[in-house]
């Protein structure tokens, strides 16, 4: 391995030559409706073919931070947001498609869809207008047992979440106007519920074959609403399922099916499967269904733990596709005394990483302590030597 001070100073080329050149940027026409248009930047420099360019200025979604409250943990919030960009490049380009956050569907939408259905009575308790009666969870009649009544009629929708993709309009150069929108459903695996405002929390388990025929069902109704929008009446729509985790667990949900609909179409044809998943390293379900992926796991763990002998706190999260392993993420949180150790330590953790995980896998490792961040470890696959940051 090389010197620290060399990896340095390659840390501080690298950032030179891929520092985002911020005189590079494209103004264009924005059409917002029929009649209006609006001046915005998009930046030609775009840091991986992976993500979308923003339009700028940045427009802030009209359902901005709903998703903080309604998902359980922040692990689902962002790989709901990041799954649904990756879902959205099945049909819309990243060369092509520029990303905005959603501008139609705003939060007292979001919020009225997301309740359950009301009757007569409960309406009324809520001075709420029959109009405003569109939940899209089951009806709660409110007799009865409370646990019969929540093991019956769940609350499988948790969040909703809009957005735009623009595209450059056909025979006017330099104006986008909205190409698509990819909406995302985030469904509950666990239907929290108390007796009582105040009273013990209890749960649900709600199988993934009831989750995906509710969520398809939800679904439909979502697209043909989106089409009683006006502007929404004929652009293509791709919306993705999104099965949340518990609030205990440490690893994030994945999607685990999508659907197009075609331009000016109300109808939800095929759908597909995402063959996406975390799992947590160690566990008992990476025991079972990736026994090496974890044996190797394992061994670097144990080289970790021969530097501090009476630490045992490496957690690891492997990213699968199609059940092959894509990228693991390992958070190695260490007590240091001084800099020199958290150096000595992070060198030796950068050769067992080249030593122990396959070629051909992505990882990255995080070292922390109580300070804060102490060290970060990129290698991507089939890299010669990795990419090591030690934070001042």
């Amino acid at each position: 391995m090389r010197k620290l001070s060399m990896v340095a100073l390659s840390l501080v080329l690298l950032l030179t030559a891929c520092a985002p050149n911020f005189q590079k940027q494209e103004e264009v026409v924005q059409k917002t409706d029929e009649d209006t248009k609006e001046k915005a930047i998009i930046p030609k420099y775009k840091i991986s073919d992976e993500y979308y360019r923003t339009i700028m200025p940045f427009q802030p979604g009209e359902a901005r931070g709903m998703v903080v409250n309604n998902l359980n943990t922040r692990y689902d919030i962002t790989e709901f947001e990041t799954g649904l960009m990756r879902i959205a490049q099945n049909a819309f380009s990243t060369d092509k498609y520029v990303f905005k956050e959603g501008q139609y569907l705003d939060s007292r939408t979001v919020g009225l869809w997301l309740n359950r259905k009301f009757n007569e009575n409960q309406l009324k308790e809520r001075k709420m207008k029959a109009d405003d009666n569109i939940g899209l969870n089951p009806l709660d009649p409110g007799n009865g047992d409370v646990h019969k009544r929540n093991e019956k009629n769940p609350i499988y929708l948790a969040h909703i979440l809009e957005h735009n993709y623009l595209v450059q309009s056909s025979g006017e150069k330099g104006t986008y106007q909205l190409g698509g929108i990819a909406i995302g459903l985030a469904l509950n695996s666990v239907h929290y519920y108390q007796e009582e405002q105040y009273g013990a929390v209890f749960e649900k388990n709600i199988t993934r074959s009831v989750l995906e025929a509710e969520g398809k069902k939800i679904a439909q109704e979502v697209v043909s609403r989106l089409r009683g929008i006006k502007e929404l009446q004929d652009v293509p729509i791709t919306i993705g399922l999104f099965e949340q985790e518990s609030r205990s667990s440490v690893v994030p949900g994945n999607f685990f099916a999508y659907a197009q609909v075609s331009q000016g179409s109300s109808n939800i044809g095929s759908w597909k499967d995402v063959k996406e998943e975390y799992i947590l390293f160690p566990s008992d379900k990476a025991e079972k269904e990736h026994r090496d992926d974890l044996t190797f796991f394992q061994n670097f763990k144990q080289d970790v733990e021969e530097y501090f002998p009476n630490f045992n706190g490496v957690i690891g999260k492997g990213f699968y596709i199609d059940g092959q392993l894509q990228e693991m993420n390992i958070n190695i949180p260490i007590q240091f005394y001084g800099k020199a150790e958290a150096i000595g330590f992070t060198q030796y953790v950068t050769g067992l990483v080249m030593e122990h995980f396959p070629s051909y896998i992505s990882v990255q490792v995080s070292v922390s302590s109580v300070m804060g961040q102490e060290a970060l470890i990129v290698k991507k696959p089939d890299q010669d030597e990795p990419f090591v940051h030690i934070y001042q």
